[in-house]
């Protein structure tokens, strides 16, 4: 097959991967605490054509030509820069003023509860008994204190304030938000929901990539109640980013179908 067209095939199907990284950060602009995330390319190994004279006098570059075989998606990083603030009124909305800080909640995974890890601080309750309801996210998932453990309480008792260091009052109780900082997100699986998760067998060890926010280290929490940190999408740049894709796409279309008109006037000579 045509050089051409291969470099462009494997240059056009990376490109979709990019495309659809996009096209998530776009659909979830008005998702509260999602991280957009950003790829970067890569060129792939070059192959070398032995087409030269091996003993062609006063040549001072290797023999043969060096001919690139396409681009490939390097990495998908998620970028975690702060996003926009917005005061709600709402005494469940809770809001992290600092980079890199996330809420623990619990999901049920083959049967199995497991900790993950979101931004997301729409709050709600749910009831547990007659008596005594639990801190639910948006999507009925439990909201975990720093122990791992749910958070449920009589709202009869009290009103829900929030203190300092991630410190809940709640129905009369105390509880300490579960908090981690995320260092190295790279190392954490996308679950879905605007969740992370770490893998079943992570590449470095955990506390590399996380950090429970407990004790002495719960002063670094920076919460704020009744507001929602919003996305960090920018749709100026994502409208820009999805031009340039569209474009780059365009132009490796365009070779496949000038490589196959090539292909054809050769075959027909005669």
């Amino acid at each position: 097959m045509n050089q051409t067209i291969i470099t462009s095939v494997n240059t056009l199907s990376e490109l979709q991967k990019k495309l659809d990284i996009i096209s998530h950060n776009i659909s979830n602009v008005d998702t509260n605490g999602y991280k957009r995330r950003e790829a970067t390319f890569t060129e792939l190994i070059n192959q070398n054509v032995n087409n030269m004279h091996q003993n062609d006098i006063g040549r001072l570059t290797p023999n043969g030509i060096r001919v690139g075989t396409g681009a490939k998606l390097a990495q998908s990083q998620m970028v975690g820069t702060q996003g926009n603030l917005q005061q709600t009124g709402r005494s469940l909305d809770f809001a992290f003023s600092k980079e890199k800080q996330f809420f623990k909640v619990l999901v049920q995974e083959n049967g199995q509860g497991k900790v993950h890890y979101t931004r997301d601080g729409s709050f709600s309750l749910t009831p547990v008994n007659a008596n005594e309801v639990m801190l639910v996210t948006s999507e009925g998932r439990p909201v975990l204190d720093e122990n791992n453990q749910t958070i449920t309480f009589n709202p009869n008792n009290g009103p829900i304030t929030l203190e300092a260091g991630g410190r809940l009052r709640a129905g009369g109780q105390t509880f300490n938000l579960g908090v981690v900082t995320i260092n190295k997100p790279q190392f954490l699986e996308q679950k879905g929901s605007n969740l992370l998760a770490l893998p079943d067998n992570p590449a470095v060890p955990e506390e590399q990539i996380l950090q429970n926010l407990t004790n002495a280290d719960r002063g670094a929490i920076a919460l704020q109640q009744s507001t929602l940190e919003k996305s960090n999408v920018d749709m100026g740049k994502e409208m820009v980013d999805l031009t340039n894709v569209q474009r780059a796409y365009q132009f490796q279309s365009r070779s496949i179908s000038l490589a196959d008109q090539m292909m054809g006037l050769i075959n027909g000579l005669r």
